[in-house]
């Protein structure tokens, strides 16, 4: 019998989640997630609460206009005036006409289900896990160290256990109070699980591709789940009617030339480890990264021969040292090495890439690149630099974060 401090849902009706969807006055960004480029917009995810839209008219003065609350989101793209986020397991269609006077159009509901199931907790059709609260009160329990629960045929790690129909977080088993749970991370970035091709929305979850279709905007249309065969889905980048699906286990390519029936098309393999995936017309780019969930520990950027999209060739493999997002403009490869900042490349020799600069930042996490702007988001905030000229790349602008 070991004594621990436990945790416990705190659960929301789907309704009441929904009519949280609003605009507000700008927020000071403290948790940035997934970022997306629409016109003269930034849409930057704050993980979790929702989405900060930023007027990007004069990248060197960037303008934080509004925050649009949507509980439990973490990724979002835009077609036109209508905005779409995850919101919990709802697809939200929101209309943007207005930043600052957003309104909710309709709703795809539980088309994510997978995220129904909180830490193996059922939380059933009509209600969200939205946090965990810490109880005061102290139990004991009989659990065996290293050990976990079998139950209704879901597993549950030895920090938790089920009683009175209810799961319960608990400490590490050591009589030490844990961390509070959180809620789990135009042109989006190569981190991205939502990708915009002509009038359909594909999103991805740890083993499924959503079909949406999206003619009628602000009216989402679920057509199909596809079953993609393989897990630790992870991020999605469109191109040319294909989609490039990066997972813990390899890059998969989906031809979407008829929009509401991919197909498979090629497989490039790889150690099981995390990774982003962008592509042009002859290459693909991978990014391979330890400390994270998915195991191993390798620090790489793959490039792939994907000229025969049936039997996509590795070409490559340049070592780094913990590399996230990307971005490719012409020649230009830009990756987020984690601690090593964001690093410029010349890849107009796959087989001989070379490092033309290294900006010193914060740790990095994603990068978009357009029209002579790279939009980086790193640990300590949003930058923007000029990179109209290779051999001098210049900081625009720096969005800071809210200091925890």
């Amino acid at each position: 019998m070991k004594r621990t401090t436990v945790f416990v849902p705190v659960l929301k009706t789907t309704a009441e989640v929904r009519d949280a969807i609003k605009s507000d006055v700008p927020e000071d960004v403290s948790q940035p997630g997934k970022i997306y480029l629409y016109g003269k917009y930034i849409f930057l995810n704050e993980l979790g609460k929702g989405v900060h839209i930023i007027d990007n008219s004069n990248p060197a003065a960037p303008v934080n206009k509004a925050f649009i609350h949507i509980p439990g989101n973490e990724d979002i793209a835009v077609k036109g005036n209508i905005l779409y986020a995850d919101c919990f397991t709802d697809l939200m269609a929101i209309d943007i006409s207005n930043p600052e006077a957003v309104k909710l159009q309709s709703f795809v509901h539980n088309i994510f289900p997978e995220r129904q199931y909180i830490f193996g907790y059922d939380m059933g059709a009509n209600n969200v896990v939205t946090k965990w609260e810490a109880r005061d009160t102290v139990m004991e329990i009989e659990v065996a160290d290293g050990q976990g629960i079998w139950r209704n045929g879901n597993f549950y790690s030895p920090y938790y256990y089920v009683t009175d129909n209810m799961m319960y977080l608990a400490s590490s088993f050591n009589g030490a109070k844990s961390d509070a749970v959180t809620m789990p991370n135009g042109k989006g970035g190569s981190m991205a699980r939502f990708a915009l091709m002509n009038n359909y929305l594909y999103t991805v979850s740890w083993s499924k591709l959503n079909v949406v279709n999206v003619t009628n905007s602000s009216a989402p249309e679920w057509n199909k789940t596809v079953d993609l065969a393989n897990w630790g889905i992870e991020t999605i980048f469109p191109f040319k009617e294909k989609l490039f699906i990066g997972s813990q286990m390899g890059m998969y390519i989906y031809d979407v030339s008829n929009p509401e029936a991919p197909v498979k098309q090629g497989t490039f393999e790889h150690v099981r480890t995390c990774d982003p995936v962008i592509a042009d017309d002859d290459y693909a780019y991978v990014t391979l990264h330890a400390g994270t969930r998915c195991g191993e520990n390798f620090n790489q950027l793959d490039v792939v021969d994907i000229k025969n999209l049936d039997a996509p060739q590795h070409v490559k493999t340049y070592p780094l040292t913990n590399p996230h997002g990307l971005s490719k403009d012409g020649n230009l490869l830009f990756i987020c090495d984690g601690e090593d900042g964001l690093k410029v490349f010349n890849a107009s020799n796959v087989t001989s890439i070379q490092q033309l600069a290294k900006i010193d930042m914060a740790p990095t996490y994603d990068v978009i690149c357009y029209n002579g702007i790279a939009i980086v988001s790193a640990k300590d905030g949003l930058y923007q630099y000029d990179y109209s000229n290779s051999s001098n790349i210049r900081l625009l602008s720096k969005i800071v974060l809210k200091q925890q």
